[in-house]
């Protein structure tokens, strides 16, 4: 198993965090044991979870406040 999917998310012994889009889509992130959080479409709870580091979350957060990842929002 790849160490940063889970294929199937319902697995995990973890409470899930909800993030509406505002269009009926959520994501939904979970805090694991080791420090890093899975990401999950909440349309497929039992569908895969994407696994990244503490230092992939934080520079996502960091790109996202200054602006970096603005173009991804727009449809």
């Amino acid at each position: 198993m790849n160490e940063h999917v889970i294929p199937d998310s319902s697995t995990l012994d973890v409470e899930w965090q909800s993030i509406s889009t505002g269009d009926g889509n959520c994501f939904e992130f979970a805090a694991l044991g080791d420090g890093r959080t899975a990401v999950r479409q909440s349309k497929a709870p039992q569908g895969p979870a994407l696994v990244y580091s503490p230092g992939e979350v934080a520079a996502l957060i960091a790109a996202a406040k200054s602006g970096q990842l603005d173009q991804f929002g727009q449809g």
